[in-house]
C-alpha cells in the first residue's frame, strides 16, 4: 500500500524562513514591521506570566531567552519535530514484529446445504448450534521490504530536517528580538534627544521673550521661539507614542503580557567589530547554517523517496504466524498453530508505479536544485552583510561627526544671539541642524546594530554569538 507523508511541519518551518528571508543583506537597516507581514508567527507568541504592579527590568539577553521560549515560531518548530517524529516512528514500525492477540466464545449453527452439501446419509442438513471458544497470538514480521525500508530512511531525514528547521527558527529568533529591542532602545534614545531639543527650545523662548522685554529685539524673534517650542512637542507626543507601540511590539514577539511595564536597561553603544576575512566566513556560514543543513537532509529524503518508490516494484517477503487453543470451551481445548511464509511479487500497476517514481525523481531533482540556489543565496547574503556592515560602519562615523559640529553650530548660534550680534534665526536653524543630527545618528547606530545582528544570521551564528557581536552592553 501507498504510504502518504504529510508535509504540515515542513511546510510550517519553511513559510518562517521565507517570511525572515528579507533579514539579510540590505534589508538588515528595515524596521520589524516593515521587514516581516504583521501575521507572521515571528511577531507573536504565546504569552506567560502575570502582570506585576512593578516595571520589569529587560535587558537584551532576557528578550532573546524569554524569545527562544514563548516566541510563536519557536513554539511551532518545536511542534514540528514531534510531528516529524511521530511520522518517523510510524514507518519503523512498519518494519518491526506486529504482535496481537485476541479471545473468542461463540455459537453456531450451520447449514450444509449452503456449501453446497445438500444432504449426506446419516448426516443431518443442520449442525449445531454448537460453541467454539478460541484464544490465540498473531505474529507479522516483515523480512523484505524494500519500500517500507526506503520511507523510513525517508522520515529519518525528515525528521533531521526538522531538527535542524527549528535550530534555523531558533537563529530567526534572535535576530527578530535583537532587532525588535534595538528598535526599542532607537525609540527611547528618540524620546530622549527631543526632550533635551524641547528644553533648549524653551529656555531660548525665555531669552527671546526677555530680551523683547528688554527692548533688545523685535517680536518677530519671539514668535520664531515660541513656533520652536511647539514644533518639538509635537515631536515629543510622536516620539513617545512610537516608543510605547515599540515596546509593545517588543513584549508580543517574547511572549510578556501587554499590560506589563518594562525598562529597557541595556542601551547597546556603539561597538566596533574586528573585519572578517571573506573567505573564512563562507567557511563559517556553510558549516553553521541549519538551513543549508536542513536542505541537505530534505535531498537525502528525496533520494530515500525514490528508493521507497523503486522498492514497490520489487517483491516484498514476510513471515506471519499464529499460536492459540482452541475448543468446545476453555477446558476442553487444544492447541493449534500455523506458520507461513509469504512473497508478494507485484505484476500489473497500470503504469501507477512508474508515474510515482516519475515524480519521486522530478522531487529530488527539485530538492537539488533548491540546495544548489541555497548555496548560492548564503554567499550573496554573507557578501551583502559584510558590505553593508562596512558602509553602516563609515556611515556611524559620519553622522557622530555631523552631531557634533551640529552642537557646536548651536552653542556659537545661541552665544550670538545672546551677546546681541545676531537674531534668533540662526538659532532656530541651528536648532532644526541638531534636530537632524541628532536624528540621523540614531537612526544609524540602530542600522549598524542590526546589520551585525544579520551578519550573525548571515553567518548562521545568531544565537551562539549575537550579543558578542552586539558588543558589550552598558546598564
Amino acid at each position: 500500500m501507498r504510504r502518504k507523508t504529510g508535509k504540515t511541519g515542513k511546510t510550517r518551518i519553511a513559510a518562517l524562513a521565507l517570511a525572515a528571508a528579507a533579514w539579510c543583506g540590505p534589508a538588515a537597516a528595515q524596521s520589524v514591521a516593515t521587514a516581516l507581514p504583521p501575521g507572521s508567527p515571528l511577531l507573536g507568541s504565546v504569552p506567560d506570566g502575570t502582570v506585576l504592579p512593578d516595571s520589569l527590568p529587560l535587558s537584551l539577553a532576557d528578550a532573546i531567552s524569554r524569545g527562544l521560549t514563548h516566541n510563536l515560531g519557536a513554539v511551532t518548530a518545536r511542534d514540528a519535530i514531534d510531528e516529524a517524529h511521530g511520522a518517523r516512528l510510524q514507518s519503523l514500525a512498519r518494519l518491526l514484529p506486529q504482535l496481537s492477540g485476541g479471545v473468542a466464545q461463540s455459537n453456531e449453527q450451520i447449514n450444509l446445504a449452503s456449501f453446497g452439501f445438500p444432504g449426506l446419509p446419516g448426516i443431518a442438513p443442520i449442525i449445531g448450534p454448537f460453541n467454539v471458544f478460541d484464544a490465540r497470538v498473531y505474529l507479522s514480521q516483515p523480512i523484505l521490504d524494500l519500500h517500507a525500508l526506503g520511507s523510513a530512511r525517508e522520515d529519518r531525514a525528515k525528521l533531521d530536517a526538522a531538527r535542524f528547521g527549528e535550530q534555523d527558527v531558533r537563529d530567526l529568533v534572535v535576530l527578530v528580538c535583537a532587532n525588535l529591542y534595538l528598535r526599542a532602545v532607537a525609540s527611547e534614545s528618540r524620546v530622549e534627544a527631543v526632550q533635551a531639543e524641547l528644553a533648549t527650545a524653551e529656555a531660548l523662548q525665555r531669552l527671546a521673550a526677555d530680551r523683547k522685554q528688554a527692548g533688545l529685539v523685535a517680536g518677530i524673534e519671539v514668535l520664531r521661539a515660541q513656533v520652536q517650542v511647539a514644533t518639538r512637542r509635537q515631536q515629543l507626543i510622536a516620539a513617545q507614542n512610537d516608543r510605547e507601540k515599540s515596546k509593545l511590539q517588543l513584549a508580543r514577539a517574547i511572549g510578556l503580557p501587554l499590560a506589563q511595564g518594562f525598562t529597557l536597561t541595556d542601551q547597546v553603544p556603539y561597538s566596533p567589530l574586528e573585519p572578517m576575512p571573506l573567505d573564512a566566513a563562507l567557511d563559517l556560514a556553510y558549516q553553521s547554517r541549519s538551513d543549508y543543513k536542513q536542505q541537505a537532509a530534505l535531498v537525502q529524503a528525496a533520494e530515500a523517496r525514490r528508493e521507497a518508490v523503486i522498492g514497490e516494484r520489487l517483491p516484498s517477503v514476510s513471515f506471519d504466524a499464529n499460536y492459540g487453543t482452541t475448543g468446545h470451551a476453555l477446558n476442553d481445548s487444544h492447541g493449534t498453530f500455523s506458520v507461513a511464509a509469504s512473497v508478494h511479487v507485484p505484476l500489473f500497476e497500470s503504469g501507477a508505479a512508474k508515474g510515482r517514481q516519475l515524480e519521486a525523481d522530478a522531487q529530488l531533482r527539485q530538492r537539488q536544485a533548491e540546495l544548489a540556489d541555497l548555496k548560492g543565496r548564503i554567499e550573496y547574503q554573507v557578501r551583502s552583510a559584510l558590505l553593508d556592515l562596512r558602509a553602516v560602519d563609515q556611515q556611524l562615523q559620519a553622522a557622530r561627526t555631523e552631531k557634533t559640529l551640529a552642537d557646536a553650530q548651536l552653542a556659537q548660534a545661541t552665544d550670538r544671539f545672546s551677546a546681541g550680534v545676531a537674531d534668533n534665526l540662526e538659532v532656530v536653524q541651528a536648532q532644526e541642524a541638531v534636530a537632524g543630527a541628532t536624528e540621523g545618528y540614531i537612526a544609524t547606530l540602530y542600522t549598524f546594530n542590526t546589520a551585525k545582528a544579520a551578519l550573525a544570521r548571515a553567518l548562521g551564528v545568531a544565537e551562539a554569538r549575537a550579543q558578542t557581536l552586539l558588543g558589550e552592553t552598558s546598564k
